[in-house]
């Protein structure tokens, strides 16, 4: 069976463990080596990943170019302007001809339903390197950030404020997995999906509170208000303007909370820089850990464990 990557709920528990475990085993190995080198079992040895952009990146991009350089592959990279996905050919028959040409391919893409289109066609193993419904890599990413900082994720509680993104999503996917507490405040208007707020079940508060929210939290979380393809940038300046994370708001947190940030930042908006760039601040081993969090994802996908 062909393993994709494609929304953190399709895991199951032992998965998602495995994948976390894999990732901090991997990051401990690599201690002091030049980033170009190689992990010793280099599980990707001759294999070739593709990189599909319908989104400016750079984390995405250098992170997953770099984690498959570590396992010991190589990848190819193309937006969708650069290929004929751009001038209208179906995303299944794109499919079709990349999974005769790579071993893997990971896209990020504008619509959740193409990735899922793709994947359901394609003979390799497919990976959601974001899409408007779901962010599992960063996820991953987030989550091995706070366990190398706080230990265990089984019961911590872990804060969201802001847009009920697809970022949000993804740790809602997760809570119910892993055992954490996920408390969101947002306004009425940007709440997650509620498909998403069932998943997460129990596990997951939301309220239009931020204080409420981050009230006793280990670890406080925000993201941009307004993403790419938002049209409505006033709207939401105007509905979030309460929402923003400074130092004030992370006193109602534990003592010793830390902040997440996926990046980018538009400093002043959700994030104030005291904060961002402040002692409680983990947002740069965040983004570094994009790249052991994805080398696990592309070694599960490949059956290294």
């Amino acid at each position: 069976m062909i393993r994709h990557f494609l929304d953190i709920h399709r895991l199951t528990p032992d998965q998602l463990r495995a994948i976390l475990d894999d990732a901090h085993a991997r990051k401990r190995a690599r201690k002091g080596w030049p980033l170009g080198r190689a992990d010793a079992d280099a599980p990707a040895k001759d294999r070739v990943l593709a990189m599909v952009f319908e989104k400016n990146s750079t984390r995405t991009r250098f992170s997953f170019d770099a984690a498959i350089r570590q396992l010991g592959g190589s990848s190819i990279i193309a937006t969708a302007s650069d290929m004929q996905l751009g001038r209208g050919e179906p995303v299944e028959d794109t499919a079709r001809v990349l999974s005769r040409m790579v071993d893997a391919v990971m896209i990020r893409a504008n619509q959740h339903e193409d990735v899922e289109n793709f994947a359901r066609v394609s003979t390799v193993p497919v990976i959601n390197g974001l899409t408007d419904r779901s962010h599992p890599c960063q996820i991953l990413a987030d989550l091995l950030t706070i366990e190398e900082h706080r230990g265990p994720i089984l019961g911590q509680k872990i804060a969201w404020v802001g847009d009920g993104n697809n970022v949000c999503a993804s740790f809602i996917h997760a809570a119910p997995l892993l055992g954490f507490k996920l408390a969101i405040a947002c306004p009425s208007d940007y709440h997650p999906d509620l498909r998403d707020l069932a998943r997460g079940g129990p596990a997951v508060t939301l309220t239009s509170d931020p204080e409420e929210a981050v009230a006793d939290a280990d670890v406080v979380v925000t993201d941009t208000w307004v993403s790419m393809g938002d049209a409505d940038y006033d709207a939401r300046l105007d509905a979030f303007e309460d929402y923003g994370v400074d130092e004030a708001l992370m006193e109602r947190a534990r003592p010793d909370a830390h902040f997440l940030h996926c990046l980018p930042a538009h400093r002043g908006e959700e994030v104030a820089d005291a904060v961002i760039d402040g002692p409680r601040s983990l947002v740069w081993d965040e983004a570094e850990n994009r790249i052991h969090a994805q080398k696990s994802v592309l070694a599960w996908c490949f059956g290294a464990f």
